[in-house]
């Protein structure tokens, strides 16, 4: 499992990197299939529960937010998701009516996956889109991997108790408390390397990310193993081999995103 996991990660870094690099149109695309993926592993997870999600609103909002966020900024996904909201009900009105008895929670999870993928999602554009932002996603999304990886060896080593039994039996209160040390350590350490780049990013910068994204980041896996646990799902597809899918991937990052996003944006 471990080989599997980094020969995986040793393929999609590059890649991810590559297209954080890129910007512009290039990052868009990259951010609106990654998240189109995650959608649609949403929607797979309810339908198997019993459940029917509108899978072409899902998906068209999740896109179309990600292009209006790059587009228009928060003026153009505000829009999107007011037309998303509107679209939702009344495909689930019309389903209801067609004797689909389950048609409000439906409705609640279509809204419920346009803003946890779509709207969370789109902060990877607005960050990437700050100024100085390569550098600030390049601090962001590195701290979080580094302190997942803390969380995983010292949970393993040294993890007693539980943190969350029922949603995530293998986490510990030593491996959370780990994952947050790591991530200070990694922020600091990107935060001194990335200010060689920029004299936005300084080592105070990247502690005080990397204590925020440690202690907050892991409330975003958490709640992805909540959705996968109603359903007895290890995992929300099989798409990364040793990671699971795209949402186990990413969900710490839509997160992080958005608390990178307004940290930057309203103390540095």
């Amino acid at each position: 499992m471990l080989n599997k996991r980094l020969l995986t990660a040793a393929i999609i870094i590059p890649i991810g990197v590559g297209f954080i690099v890129l910007g512009g149109w290039f990052f868009t695309f990259f951010i609106a299939v990654v998240l189109a993926v995650a959608a649609w592993e949403y929607w797979h997870l309810y339908q198997l529960g019993g459940y029917s999600p509108n899978a072409p609103v899902l998906f068209a909002s999740v896109i179309l937010l990600v292009f209006f966020r790059y587009l228009f900024s928060f003026e153009g996904s505000d829009i999107i998701l007011a037309l998303s909201i509107m679209a939702a009900m009344a495909f689930h009105t019309l389903s209801y009516e067609l004797k689909r008895e389950h048609a409000s929670i439906d409705f609640g999870i279509t809204l419920g996956g346009i803003l946890y993928i779509g709207w969370l999602g789109s902060y990877l554009i607005s960050l990437r889109m700050l100024p100085d932002g390569l550098w600030w996603i390049l601090l962001t999304i590195p701290t979080v991997g580094i302190g997942d990886a803390g969380a995983y060896f010292i949970g393993v080593r040294f993890g007693k108790n539980k943190m969350a039994p029922r949603v995530s039996p293998k986490k510990s209160w030593e491996g959370y408390l780990g994952g947050v040390l790591f991530s200070i350590i990694g922020g600091a350490g990107l935060g001194l390397l990335w200010h060689t780049q920029t004299d936005a990013i300084t080592l105070t910068n990247g502690l005080i990310l990397g204590t925020a994204l440690g202690i907050l980041t892991p409330l975003g896996d958490l709640g992805e193993s909540m959705l996968k646990r109603q359903f007895n799902v290890k995992d929300s597809s099989n798409l990364l081999p040793g990671h699971g899918g795209f949402m186990d991937r990413i969900d710490s990052w839509l997160w992080a995103a958005c608390i990178s996003f307004y940290t930057i944006l309203w103390f540095f």
